[in-house]
């Protein structure tokens, strides 16, 4: 045999044992599943047994639930019908006592019915006497008015007076004599009056001044500049005048160079004006170079650096009064303040004066201090712009205060302090009486001399135009006035009547500072010769 015989030989041995150990398998494994088959059977059967027991399980407790749930049910029904039951009873008993009130209360009614209808028997018995009493009372009223015209008559026919003589005779016997109470109650009241408000105001006025400190007047119309010699005169002057002529164009201030050694004077009414020229004329004078290029250069810058100074004096100012929030505009407007003057008194200062005053009263009196010293503070800023814009000086402040934006009681307060319009507030009448305190004061305000006079004049004519008055003098330079009367034509009660009307047209005619004195005077006098 050859080696391929030898190896198919062993290929086909390899395939009969190989297909002896799969019979054998599949026939192992065809009794594994009838096995496994016979047993799941088994068990499925134990599951069927066993469901069909838990089944019958929960049937019999399903048919007891029903049970206990049909009795539960049952027990509920029966309580809530025993509730209701309850309820039903309780409402037929409030039914029940509700209807004895309704009961007693119609019996009540039916008294008060009677008793009304008995009192309107009264009462159409009374109307039928009232109306018999009425036609007796017409027909006496008339018999009465018969008997007066009567007794008129017989009056006028004896007295040989009529009605109307009466009547006049009457009304002036009346009349003198209210005329005597009223001046006795004005005499009494005044003096009361006085009495209080002269010891509170003295207090509070003596309390607020004594803590303000002032400067008196120095402001003038002139400003004065030194030379260093009197060659700096012609220098000023240019040749035929062109310089000083340049100058005064410029600034609107006169030169005036005199004899005086070495000093030139500026004259003006308007400080701003006046002040720009100084300084010009001084750096001028320190430079040396004076033409007219030069001096309108310098007017210029001055005029430039004077409107910041306008500034700082306005915020310092503020800043001393506690305004610190003032807008920027109105501190550049107050410091403009600075050079301006009324009767002599510097206005800025005069402001600062006015709210220190009107902070002190404030604080005297329990008013908002702060809100005082501002109202104070800006109640002129008016006369800043009264050169420029048309309108009081009062009309301009109240305008800028409201333009921007200032407290209603600072604008009423502008508005007020000279009695153009009626003080809404108490910082209103206490700034019109510190600005009144503060030009009052001995050294504040310097009058002209015609200004002075008139007021004397106007003083002594509003008195003497009243009835019964005999001649005027006003006396400390306006602060008192002296009326003499007439003793047959004016009684003592009048006199206090009359002292009350002057006061009353001064206060209503006349602007002054302080406070007039009205005294009136009447002296009865008997002159007999001995001959």
């Amino acid at each position: 045999m050859n080696i391929i015989s030898i190896v198919l030989l062993l290929l086909l041995i390899v395939l009969v044992v190989a297909f002896i150990f799969y019979a054998q398998n599949i026939k192992k494994n065809k009794q594994d599943a009838e096995s496994l088959f016979n047993e799941a059977e088994n068990k499925a059967n134990e599951v069927m047994a066993r469901a069909k027991r838990e089944a019958e399980s929960v049937k019999l407790e399903a048919e007891a639930f029903k049970k206990e749930a049909r009795y539960t049910l049952r027990e509920e029904e029966q309580k809530q019908r025993r509730e209701i039951e309850n309820e039903f009873k309780q409402e037929r008993q409030e039914l029940k006592e509700t209807e004895k009130r309704l009961k007693q209360r119609e019996e009540i009614l039916d008294r008060k019915d009677d008793t009304l209808t008995k009192k309107e028997e009264n009462l159409d018995s009374k109307e039928e006497n009232l109306v018999r009493k009425t036609d007796t009372l017409s027909k006496r009223e008339e018999q009465l008015t018969h008997i007066e015209e009567k007794k008129r008559l017989e009056l006028e026919r004896i007295s040989n007076l009529s009605v109307e003589d009466a009547r006049d005779i009457i009304l002036n016997e009346t009349r003198d004599g209210l005329t005597k109470e009223m001046a006795q109650i004005i005499r009494q009241s005044e003096e009361k009056a006085q009495a209080e408000a002269d010891k509170r105001a003295k207090n509070i006025i003596s309390l607020a001044i004594q803590r303000v400190s002032s400067d008196s007047v120095a402001e003038q119309t002139v400003s004065v500049v030194n030379l260093p010699d009197d060659g700096m005169k012609g220098r000023i002057i240019g040749r035929e005048g062109r310089n000083i002529r340049t100058f005064e164009a410029l600034t609107g201030i006169d030169v005036i160079i005199d004899d005086t050694p070495e000093a030139v004077v500026l004259s003006g009414f308007d400080p701003i004006r006046r002040e720009i020229a100084r300084m010009t004329l001084e750096q001028l004078v320190q430079d040396g170079r004076i033409h007219p290029a030069r001096i309108e250069e310098l007017v210029e810058k001055n005029r430039k650096a004077l409107d910041h100074k306008m500034r700082e004096y306005g915020e310092q100012a503020a800043f001393e009064v506690g305004a610190h929030n003032l807008h920027p505009d109105l501190m550049k407007i107050m410091g403009r303040l600075h050079f301006r003057t009324s009767y002599g008194q510097n206005v800025l200062d005069h402001s600062v004066e006015v709210a220190h005053i009107a902070g002190n009263l404030a604080g005297e009196m329990g008013e908002n201090v702060a809100l005082a010293k501002r109202a104070g503070f800006l109640h002129d800023i008016g006369k800043a712009l009264d050169h420029e814009v048309e309108g009081s000086h009062v009309e301009i402040g109240t305008e800028l205060a409201r333009k921007y934006k200032e407290n209603p009681v600072v604008i009423n307060a502008i508005a007020s302090h000279h009695g153009d319009t009626d003080p809404m507030s108490n910082i209103a009448v206490l700034v019109a009486a510190a600005d009144a305190l503060s030009a009052a004061r001995p050294g504040a305000r310097r009058e002209s001399v015609e200004n002075y006079i008139k007021r004397l004049k106007d003083l002594e004519a509003i008195s003497t135009s009243f009835a019964g008055v005999d001649t005027a003098f006003a006396l400390q330079a306006g602060r008192e006035i002296r009326v003499m009367v007439k003793p047959d034509k004016l009684s003592d009660d009048k006199m206090t009547v009359l002292a009350r009307d002057i006061k009353n047209r001064i206060e209503n005619e006349m602007d002054y500072p302080g406070n007039i004195k009205i005294t009136v005077i009447r002296e009865t006098r008997a002159i007999d010769y001995a001959k």
